[in-house]
């Protein structure tokens, strides 16, 4: 895999190529999010095919807790660039690309049949409220 470059995102500031952001504070830290956020990371990198594995890598950083280990802050936990730069570093490390190539398909099927899941709960919600409407 290529490299990439992890920084911290100034509010106002736009990018001009494949970037994502991800979250920096709270217990959410290592969420990955493809618009920005007043306390997040900006990830960098030169092809949309890598910004696509990058993304799918850190969202499964984030469900696997692997960036809670680093958080930091007794009130307001937070987790570091260097540890979350180590992180994802030590992540692309290990993978292969064949199996990592295989699972990213396997997460974006999942993501869309969860966002199916949301919108049919959306719209139950709605039938439920124009159902008890007089």
């Amino acid at each position: 895999m290529s490299t990439f470059e992890i920084r911290t995102h100034q509010i106002g500031r736009t990018y001009s190529g494949p970037h994502f952001f991800i979250l920096s504070k709270g217990l959410n830290s290592g969420r990955p999010m493809p618009e920005p956020c007043p306390n997040c990371f900006v990830i960098t990198m030169s092809s949309e095919d890598l910004k696509e594995s990058l993304f799918y890598l850190c969202l499964a950083l984030k469900a696997g807790k692997y960036f809670s280990y680093y958080l930091k802050g007794s009130v307001i936990p937070f987790i570091c660039i260097t540890d979350a730069r180590a992180v994802i570093k030590n992540a692309l490390q290990k993978n292969e690309r064949q199996a990592w190539d295989c699972k990213i398909l396997k997460l974006q099927k999942i993501e869309a049949f969860e966002a199916n899941l949301k919108l049919q709960l959306k719209t139950i919600s709605e039938l439920k409220m124009a159902l008890l409407r007089f």
